[in-house]
């Protein structure tokens, strides 16, 4: 039995404008690291977080903590864990921080329990982590994070992942603006109640989206980029962010938008040469608004959680 293990989780791009709460993809890049020892405690000991210094290491507040009580409560055996998590993505970034030490915590306590959780199983213990962050069990980070490449949430009950192919050519830019913001927040001022009208536009988007990455049409994939729904009520959450969508758009992106709650803004292009063209605008446009960030440009990643 495998006493001890490493693992990685990556960071991810949630509903891709027009999928809320059922699409996702994962980034090479950042990622998050779950040191994991097991023992014979019956408990789940955080000891360390490094990278950050506003999480808790009491378990009940830690989503590394919830995904793990979660695991142990189904194996009804007396095991622990001693866990050390090394955050490289920043809480409230947008791109999926609480989901990827949900991911990798689920995937190294798989590990040190032999494996006898499938796939789908990790992914419903992960969106335990996901309900402490943001008062809601959603998948559409949680899924890329633990099984890489693209996911749709076909449903949530029961709960069914559908890996979506990824084309070869696409890219994608983050800009994380130096702000926090919650997803709790995030998701209370979206409306409760949709328009006919708007759900039926919205539902063309994420077909025509599916469609397009299936097909490998990036004027398709480009023209289903539009959300008429969380984009509208979370964009005044994000100084500038209309500037970055113009400016992403203008330079040739596929199409650009919300990363999750925000306030990370995310661009998906076709190619690598046009992503380095999309990144380096749009870092010249937070330059001269004179507003912090961080940045990233990385390929859609096949990888998800894996030992590191």
């Amino acid at each position: 039995m495998i006493r001890k293990v490493r693992v990685k989780a990556p960071a991810t791009v949630s509903n891709l404008n027009c999928g809320f709460d059922v699409l996702g993809l994962a980034l090479r890049e950042p990622f998050d690291i779950i040191g994991m020892e097991l023992t014979d405690t019956g408990i789940v000991e955080i000891i360390d977080i490094k990278g950050c210094n506003n999480l808790s290491k009491d378990p009940a507040k830690n989503v590394v903590g919830v995904v793990l009580d979660a695991m142990l409560r189904k194996t009804e055996q007396k095991t622990g864990f001693r866990v050390i998590i090394e955050k490289g993505i920043n809480p409230g970034s947008g791109i999926g921080s609480s989901a990827a030490s949900s991911a990798g915590a689920a995937y190294a306590g798989n590990i040190l329990l032999d494996n006898r959780f499938s796939e789908i199983e990790l992914v419903s213990f992960a969106m335990e982590g996901e309900r402490l962050a943001s008062g809601s069990a959603h998948a559409d980070n949680v899924a890329p994070a633990l099984m890489g490449g693209i996911t749709l949430v076909r449903s949530y009950e029961p709960l069914e992942i559908v890996k979506v192919h990824i084309p070869p050519e696409l890219y994608c830019v983050i800009i994380h603006p130096d702000l926090e913001v919650k997803t709790s927040e995030a998701r209370n001022v979206l409306d409760k109640q949709v328009p006919l009208k708007t759900a039926v536009r919205q539902w063309g988007n994420v077909g025509g989206l599916i469609a397009g990455l299936y097909s490998e049409d990036y004027d398709l994939i480009s023209h289903s980029l539009t959300d008429y729904i969380a984009e509208p009520k979370r964009s005044a959450f994000i100084p500038h962010f209309y500037d970055l969508k113009a400016t992403a758009i203008n330079n040739g992106a596929l199409g650009a938008g919300i990363s999750g709650s925000g306030p990370s803004v995310f661009a998906l292009c076709r190619g690598e040469k046009n992503a380095l063209k999309v990144h380096k605008e749009l870092i010249s446009l937070m330059r001269s608004v004179k507003m912090g960030f961080k940045d990233y440009i990385s390929p859609v990643s096949k990888e998800g959680a894996a030992v590191y």
